[in-house]
C-alpha cells in the first residue's frame, strides 16, 4: 500500500526534470507510472497520456506545479 498522492507529486516533480519545449508548448517523456500519469491527466495537469506520442504534454498549472514539486522534492535547502 502507499499513498498515491505522494507517488503522484513525486512523477509530475520527475516529469519536470525531463520536461522541455517545443512549438506546441511544454512536454515531458512519459516513462512513468501510468496509474499516475492518469491521475494527473484526470486533475488537468498533463494531457492525455494514452496516445501514441512518447511524450505528454503538460498544462500552464502543471508546468507551474511540476517545478514548484521538484524544488520541494529534490531542491537543495540551504544551510544560511
Amino acid at each position: 500500500m502507499y499513498d498515491e498522492r505522494k507517488v503522484d507529486e513525486a512523477v509530475l516533480a520527475l516529469l519536470h526534470l525531463n520536461a522541455f519545449k517545443d512549438r506546441y508548448g511544454w512536454r515531458a517523456w512519459k516513462g512513468l507510472d501510468w496509474g499516475a500519469l492518469d491521475r494527473l491527466h484526470e486533475r488537468g495537469l498533463i494531457g492525455d497520456p494514452k496516445s501514441k506520442a512518447k511524450s505528454v504534454p503538460l498544462t500552464d498549472e502543471g508546468v507551474a506545479l511540476a517545478e514548484e514539486l521538484f524544488q520541494h522534492h529534490f531542491g537543495i535547502v540551504s544551510e544560511s
